[in-house]
C-alpha cells in the first residue's frame, strides 16, 4: 500500500471509528472532520472519493438502525433471500460463481509440504491485503498492514510449503472484486482446508447478497442446525478468505455489528462501502 493511500485509509478508518462511537448523536460533517484533523471541505472530498457517497449518507448506512432495518426485511430464510436476490446481476459481488475445493487431509496434515504457494501484496479500499494461492486456487486472503508479519502468519498455516512472491491468474481474479469492471472476472476458485461443517457455513456466507446483512442464527438455520449459532460463529471467525467469503455481512441478532477477525472498524467500513454501492 502506498504511503499516501495508507494515510487516506487511516483517516477514513479513524472517521468511521468516530462515527461508530457517536452515531446516536448523528455527528455533523464539521464534527467528524475535526475528529480526523481535516477541514470539512477536504474531509468531504476525501471521504466521498473513497466511499462514493457523502459522510452523512455513510453514517446512515452503518448505523444500528440500518442494520436492524436490513434484518427486518429478511423474514424468509437465507436461502430464500439468495434465490430472490442473488446471482442475477453481473455488477454485484454475490453474483460471482465461487468454486470451493477442500484440501485433502494429506495436503494439510504435513503443513503443506507438497504445496507451492504463490503470494502477493495489494491495495484494497480497506487497507493492504496479502493474497495467496496454490495451483488449485486461492488459499488465503487477509488484511495485513505489515508485510513481514503477514507472510509469517501465512507460513505458520503452511510451514512446510514452498513460497514464491508472484501474482498469478487466481490472485488477479480475486483482486478484481475490489474493482468496478466486473466483466473481467472469471470463475473464482478457492482451495482451502475446512471441516464439512465449516464448508457449509462458508458456502452459506457466499449466498448473502451484497448490501444485505444476516445473523449467526439465520446462518445456523440455513445449514439445517438452528441450535448451532455458537459453532457457526466459530466457523465464521476461522474464515481464511477475507472479503471474498463475506463474513463481514453477519451481525448479532440485536443489530450490533459483533466481532470481526480484521477489526470492527474495518467491518463497519466494508458494510457501509457495499451498501453505498447497492444504494446508488
Amino acid at each position: 500500500m502506498t504511503g499516501q493511500a495508507q494515510i487516506h485509509y487511516g483517516r477514513i478508518a479513524q472517521a468511521i471509528e468516530f462515527i461508530r462511537s457517536n452515531f446516536k448523536h448523528q455527528p455533523s460533517l464539521d464534527d467528524v472532520a475535526a475528529a480526523v484533523n481535516l477541514s470539512p471541505y477536504h474531509f468531504q472530498r476525501l471521504f466521498s472519493e473513497w466511499a462514493g457517497v457523502s459522510p452523512k449518507k455513510f453514517i446512515q448506512y452503518i448505523s444500528l438502525e440500518y442494520a436492524k432495518g436490513l434484518l427486518k426485511e429478511e423474514h424468509s430464510t437465507l436461502l430464500d433471500v439468495a434465490h430472490k436476490t442473488g446471482f442475477s446481476s453481473a455488477s454485484r459481488l454475490h453474483d460471482l460463481f465461487v468454486n470451493i475445493e477442500r484440501m485433502t487431509p494429506g495436503e494439510f496434515k504435513n503443513g503443506g509440504e507438497l504445496l507451492i504457494i504463490k503470494y502477493c501484496f495489494a491495495e484494497s479500499p480497506f487497507g493492504q491485503i496479502i493474497v495467496a494461492s496454490t495451483p488449485k486456487g486461492i488459499c488465503h486472503i487477509s488484511f495485513e498492514e505489515n508485510k513481514k508479519h503477514a507472510l509469517n502468519k501465512l507460513k505458520k498455516i503452511f510451514p512446510n510449503a514452498s513460497y514464491q512472491q508472484v501474482i498469478d491468474k487466481f490472485q488477479q481474479d480475486a483482486l478484481f472484486i475490489f474493482q468496478k469492471d466486473w466483466s473481467r472476472l472469471d470463475e473464482i476458485k478457492l482451495h482451502i482446508c475446512s471441516t464439512p461443517f465449516q464448508l457449509k457455513v462458508w458456502e452459506s456466507l457466499l449466498k448473502i447478497p451484497e448490501g444485505k446483512l444476516t445473523t449467526y442464527g439465520s446462518i445456523a438455520k440455513s445449514i439445517g442446525n438452528s441450535k448451532a449459532s455458537r459453532a457457526v460463529g466459530t466457523a465464521i471467525g476461522n474464515n481464511p478468505i477475507a472479503f471474498l467469503i463475506p463474513c463481514h455481512r453477519v451481525i448479532q441478532s440485536t443489530g450490533d455489528l459483533g466481532g470481526y477477525r480484521w477489526g470492527t472498524t474495518r467491518k463497519s467500513a466494508i458494510i457501509g462501502w457495499e451498501a453505498s454501492r447497492v444504494g446508488k
